[in-house]
């Protein structure tokens, strides 16, 4: 009996190693395949090359020329966005950037629309704290309407009563389902809590009573002050030259204004260090938020801090704070940190989500691990595989042309330098384990981390509450 058992057992580890060594010679071929597509989009992307063209009328934007397909992307923004927006006129940017194609020039909304649908081209703009942006795509036989089209949305937006009325409807039902989103009231009622009199702490979508209150007026003021020639900046990819695309720049932006109004956004340094407010939510999970002052996009170790966040909570599977708070003991599906420059400020941010019994324990253990960052730094083999997997990814970002000219916009404004593309993964590599240790304690203050809680959370005592109470309104935040 023993021997039939001691067979069988034998039998079964034959199976399973028989099993295991077919999955690997079945997994080793798909991982040759993944890398050697890594190894492939690295070389793609050292090899784009960025072209500065400059019109004849001084108009300046990025270019990679792309003729493999048809297609023409391109990305802009002025700087000067939601921040701008004065408090009573909280949610301007949003709904000038969700009405200015909403009819331009000689056409009303229904033609400005159909014209777009039927020649196949994308149009959109949006508003975010710092930047208005905008993006287009189009067919190359259809280049020369896309790019009238969208110098009308630019410099001849109407404004009419119709689609003003029915978008301001649209957007103050989005601010009711907002108001109820757990998601939504823990990020804005963070934002608040670190950035109580200023602009960065008023939602980017506004306000209901603030939304309600704007004006065609107020729409064309925008316009008028922030949609100028020195705060544009342009990223072009695709089927278009250089030549090509200078005479387009002219005779689609040289209509614009020379200035925009003063930027009048001041620096500031958020609040609410070590806070905790807990707003009172009748739902099964918590939803949670912190975060702390952090490094800005010209900072000399923002790359060092880049890469350790990326360590502690910001590599998804591979993070600190999932390995102790998903991994180890299940707490959470999902935990996680990032790095938030602004043009006024800076943040660490992070959030968890976990059962109402559990947000103490979770919040205890992100709080260790962020000390433990402080004070440690990352292991040698964490900074190689950190900086082996975002080097390795970087490539992925290539993924579209629309990437590639948003990326273009975002390396001019954040000054970076033209040949960036080429520089980025260097940044990267030249980062060494005491620069690593270093930016770590100068980055992590585990005692600073202002914390936002919406549920039921047991366990916890607040030390600060909103302007109901803590209530579980929307207008608290």
């Amino acid at each position: 009996m023993i021997q039939q058992r001691q067979k069988k057992a034998r039998a079964i580890a034959l199976s399973r190693s028989q099993s295991d060594a077919k999955q690997r010679a079945q997994i080793w071929p798909f991982l040759l395949v993944v890398l050697s597509l890594f190894v492939l989009m690295a070389s793609q992307a050292k090899a784009v090359e960025v072209k500065r063209v400059v019109s004849p009328g001084g108009i300046e934007a990025w270019l990679v020329e792309d003729h493999t397909n048809p297609i023409i992307s391109l990305e802009m923004a002025f700087r000067g966005g939601a921040a701008m927006n004065p408090a009573e006129k909280a949610g301007l940017a949003n709904m000038v950037a969700s009405t200015i194609d909403e009819g331009a020039g000689p056409y009303d909304s229904k033609a400005f629309q159909g014209k777009l649908d039927d020649l196949s081209i994308h149009l959109r703009f949006s508003a975010g704290l710092d930047n208005f942006n905008g993006s287009l795509r189009s067919l190359t036989e259809n280049r020369d309407e896309a790019f009238d089209l969208l110098k009308l949305a630019l410099t001849e937006p109407r404004f009419d009563t119709e689609p003003v009325e029915r978008i301001r409807a649209q957007l103050l039902a989005g601010l009711r389902m907002e108001a109820e989103d757990p998601d939504m009231i823990v990020s804005r009622s963070l934002r608040k809590l670190m950035f109580p009199d200023h602009a960065y702490g008023v939602p980017v979508r506004g306000l209901p009573e603030t939304v309600a209150a704007l004006t065609k007026e107020d729409l064309r003021q925008f316009v008028a002050e922030r949609f100028a020639r020195d705060q544009l900046f342009i990223g072009v990819v695709g089927d278009i030259t250089a030549e090509e695309l200078a005479q387009r720049l002219d005779e689609t932006f040289l209509a614009l204004p020379e200035s925009a109004s003063p930027l009048a956004v001041a620096e500031t340094e958020p609040h609410g260090a070590g806070e905790l407010l807990i707003i009172e939510k009748e739902i099964p999970q918590s939803v949670v938020a912190f975060g702390h002052g952090g490094l800005k996009r010209d900072d000399p170790d923002y790359y060092t801090a880049y890469v350790v966040n990326y360590i502690l909570g910001g590599g998804g599977f591979a993070s600190r704070l999932y390995e102790e708070v998903r991994e180890k003991r299940g707490l959470a599906y999902s935990v996680y940190s990032y790095i938030n420059p602004l043009q006024r400020s800076a943040l660490v941010l992070g959030g968890v989500a976990t059962q109402n019994s559990r947000v103490a324990q979770s919040l205890s253990l992100i709080r260790q691990e962020w000390e433990r960052m402080a004070t440690e730094g990352p292991t040698d083999q964490e900074l190689a595989d950190a900086k082996t997997y975002l080097t390795g990814s970087f490539p992925l970002r290539f993924s579209s042309s629309g990437a590639i000219a948003g990326m273009l916009v975002g390396m001019q404004l954040a000054d970076l330098g033209i040949d960036y593309i080429d520089q980025r993964n260097d940044y990267i590599e030249a980062v060494t384990i005491d620069d690593a240790r270093r930016v770590a304690e100068r980055l992590y203050r585990s005692d600073d981390l202002s914390v936002v809680v919406v549920g039921q959370p047991t366990g916890l005592e607040p030390t600060t509450l909103g302007p109901d109470g803590g209530t579980d309104s929307e207008s608290k935040s």
